[in-house]
């Protein structure tokens, strides 16, 4: 079962790169980044890793993610002509 747990987190970690990657929408973007980091801390948690799987949940799917959305709200759209 073991085995199972960790390909389920594998498999939701890719699709979480990969949908990121080919969304234009950058709010969502940074969405579905905080998913892959929150997979990744799962991943590390579920093997053993507890420090380093906390510390990513934190500061990756945490610190970083809202750092993110404060910065496309920051920003404005503009055309260059």
């Amino acid at each position: 079962m073991q085995w199972q747990i960790e390909f389920l987190l594998f498999v939701i970690l890719i699709i979480a790169a990969l949908v990121a990657l080919g969304i234009r929408n950058l709010l969502a973007a940074v969405v579905t980044l905080t998913i892959f980091s929150f997979m990744a801390a799962l991943i590390m948690i579920y093997m053993g890793a507890l420090d380093v799987g906390f510390t990513e949940a934190v500061v990756g799917a945490g610190v970083v993610g809202i750092f993110n959305v404060v910065a496309i709200f920051k920003t404005s759209r503009k055309s260059c002509d």
